[in-house]
């Protein structure tokens, strides 16, 4: 076949990259070499665009094994116990096919987790939808919750935490970023990197179809108005079968076989094999008449691009492929040597006894394209909100229409179709600040959260870069774990645009600030670019998903209130910032100026009490204060437990719509018995805390001073208001 200019970008490379191709081949590449390099050198696998900035990010502390690089970090928690864990995004397919594309998200972040030898023991999600009055909004959002507990809950796996989000800037470009986070021993870690000579290369799991085939490249591409002709690209998911491949590969863990093992994810086989023989520095051959194939007369080209689920790319130790054949044979799993390693340096595919392909690993890896894309930095939008300018609203009219809006109601509609419980280890799940899980068998637990805030970010990419991670630690601290290092997924539009290029390196810069200080690393994570539609971008959405470990699980706390007549204290200093707070974003649809000032010595002092105080089993309950406010952080304290407050006017004068709705940052609510307040009193000034005492708990109804009064039951009914009317069970 003659490679034409429309062949060459319907593969989405640049002509002057396809230049660069025939340079590094001394000649033209094949139709099938063309589409590996497609693979390999989309966006979505060689980070080209990405690279240069992710290199300032801190990605080591004390705890820290494994870093960025591999299917997914590793983190030390104590007693030969690591963690494992990465969130990755299945945005495009999952707006294509919301179902499967949100399943087989959940599929291959579970094999980057248990690929590196640990059992997975929590999921986590975060979903950003658009406008609920959208006409595709309600399909996609049932498709993909579906997807997701379809998958979770029959591989067994727990969905313990997440978020649900909707904005219009997500009404052609919806986001599905999925977690997993497994438990493994410290000295039984397992990496993909190649070794040695004439190993064997195993194919194992489900047999290849042609599901999938350019899905990484689809996900390198902005949408248009022919998204649908995409369907072909995305995968199918078979829990059942990955229930299977993960109990056989742990299995064959146990043995001494391993050398290295890669999952078949983005770019499938072509990946899997790439990345091994590259990181050991080796060549690596291929026999696709071996590979196993369920469906006919696959070409290589379809072989090497498909993207069928379950499937696994393991290098073995001589002699050992009969004991290990054994093991997936009890798993009724396809178990075939397609290959083996070589001195050549080349991915070498043969296939009806032809070389079809023969590329030098370095030109599909290190010498892919590396792109330092011209950016602009974001000018700062200064107005400041004046509600004197606004519209007029009652105080209680506007608690009321945000507790019952759709990004502020009562999410159980989502998480119950979750198993938030299989494997008997969750704690705490979703609902408070941070989801629970203990460790098997032993008194500690982690902590694990996912966090996003695009508003924030669109308006000052810096500032939310760090306010988000800031979020992830409030929240790990709140439960009183001590936060240890987070993954990243990052959600942009179109880079070859300067403004979003910009949004998305002064977005780095905040987040680098942010975990060099809290000293809270990112281990893994994904970058997930083009995301729009006819050149409408998403609003930067920088999603972190952060890990903390609790030492003793009598000390775990909640957001739940406890008992009647305790003492609220507010932690941290309120100034009133409205700009970009969900007040003003939900009951004026206003997205200017700047969002609140994050100071880090601050979070950092003031979640270091929190976590001293819980320690000393000071609290009775505590609540990050973040969207919403003060106003919104009582209020799921309140719902959550039944329990009502009765909350005094600030003594100092506040404007009490910035004082209760503003989202001021380094904030938390803590409940403490009334006879323990003189004490804390002491904590907190000996430790120069800014505290306010700003009521107490009481019976059955949810009070502030002269302006609001509520029953707690009447609140919650407001709270699942709109899911009921979304969904018509109240017509």
């Amino acid at each position: 076949m003659k490679i034409t200019n429309d062949i060459i970008e319907s593969h989405g490379l640049k002509l002057e990259e396809y230049s660069k191709i025939k340079l590094l081949l001394s000649r033209e590449p094949n139709f099938l070499e063309l589409g590996i390099f497609s693979a390999m050198w989309n966006e979505h696998c060689s980070y080209k665009s990405s690279k240069v900035h992710l290199k300032k990010l801190p990605i080591k502390n004390k705890n820290v094994i494994q870093g960025p690089g591999e299917n997914a970090g590793v983190i030390d928690i104590g007693d030969d116990d690591a963690i494992v864990f990465k969130i990755e995004s299945h945005n495009h397919p999952s707006f294509i096919e919301p179902y499967q594309g949100a399943a087989t998200g959940v599929g291959g972040i579970l094999r980057d987790v248990f690929t590196m030898g640990a059992r997975p023991i929590a999921l986590l999600n975060s979903i950003h939808f658009g406008d609920p009055k959208n006409k595709k909004t309600k399909n996609l959002l049932n498709g993909v919750v579906s997807g997701i507990g379809g998958y979770g809950n029959c591989i067994g796996i727990p969905t313990v935490a997440g978020e649900t989000k909707f904005n219009s800037t997500y009404n052609e470009n919806i986001l599905v970023n999925a977690m997993a986070v497994g438990l493994a021993n410290k000295k039984k870690i397992f990496y993909s990197k190649a070794k040695g000579i004439n190993k064997p290369v195993v194919y194992v799991g489900s047999k290849t179809g042609r599901d999938g085939i350019h899905g990484a490249s689809m996900a390198s591409a902005e949408f248009d108005e022919n998204t649908e002709e995409k369907k072909p690209t995305v995968q199918v998911g078979d829990p059942f079968t990955e229930k299977l491949l993960m109990e056989a590969c742990l299995e064959l863990m146990k043995k001494d076989s391993i050398i290295s093992i890669q999952d078949m994810g983005a770019a499938g086989l072509t990946s899997s094999s790439v990345e091994m023989a590259h990181k050991g520095n080796l060549g690596i051959e291929l026999d696709l008449d071996k590979v196993p194939c369920r469906e006919e007369n696959m070409s290589p080209y379809e072989m090497m691009l498909s993207e069928s689920q379950e499937r696994m790319l393991i290098i073995l130790e001589d002699g050992k492929e009969n004991e290990a054949k054994k093991i997936f044979n009890k798993w009724d799993l396809d178990f075939v040597v397609i290959g083996k390693t070589t001195d050549t340096k080349n991915l070498s595919l043969k296939y009806k006894n032809k070389t079809v392909a023969t590329i030098p690993i370095e030109a599909l890896s290190s010498k892919a394209p590396l792109y330092d894309r011209k950016w602009t930095k974001k000018k700062l939008d200064k107005k400041k909100i004046n509600l004197k300018d606004l519209k007029k609203i009652k105080f209680d009219d506007a608690f009321f229409k945000i507790i019952s809006s759709p990004n502020h109601s009562n999410k159980k509609w989502v998480t119950e179709q979750f198993d938030q419980m299989v494997m008997g280890d969750t704690i705490e799940r979703s609902g408070t600040n941070a989801a629970v899980v203990k460790i098997h068998g032993k008194e500690k637990a982690i902590a694990v959260t996912v966090d996003s805030s695009a508003n924030y970010c669109k308006s000052h990419p810096l500032s939310g870069g760090k306010q988000i991670v800031c979020e992830s630690w409030r929240n790990l601290v709140a439960v009183g774990a001590k936060p240890i290092a987070i993954t990243n997924c990052l959600n942009f539009g179109n880079p070859e645009n300067p403004e979003i290029m910009g949004q998305f390196a002064e977005n780095i810069l905040g987040i680098k600030e942010a975990c060099e200080f809290l000293d809270y690393p990112v281990v893994s994570g994904n970058v997930s670019f083009y995301n729009g539609t006819n050149k409408n971008n998403i609003f930067p959405t920088p999603v972190i998903g952060g890990v903390g470990l609790i030492q003793n699980i009598n000390r775990i706390q909640n957001h739940r209130f406890k008992k009647i007549d305790s003492q609220i204290i507010l932690i941290g200093k309120t100034f009133g910032h409205l700009n970009q707070s969900v007040f003003i974003n939900e009951l004026y649809n206003l997205y200017d100026g700047m969002p609140p000032e994050v100071n880090l010595l601050n979070e950092k002092n003031n979640g270091d009490i929190i976590l001293k105080l819980i320690n000393a089993g000071n609290i009775r309950s505590v609540h990050d204060v973040s969207a919403g406010g003060i106003i919104l952080a009582l209020a799921e304290m309140s719902l959550s437990s039944n329990i009502g407050i009765k909350i005094n006017k600030p003594k100092k004068l506040y404007n009490l719509f910035n004082y209760f709705f503003g989202e001021d940052q380094s904030r938390y609510l803590i409940e403490v018995d009334k006879n323990n307040y003189p004490k804390i009193e002491k904590i907190l000034k000996d430790n120069n805390i800014y505290f306010d005492n700003i009521g107490v708990t009481q019976e059955e109804y949810f009070e502030l001073d002269k302006v609001l009064k509520i029953n707690v039951k009447e609140l919650y009914e407001l709270n699942n208001r709109w899911y009921n009317n979304f969904n018509g069970l109240n017509s």
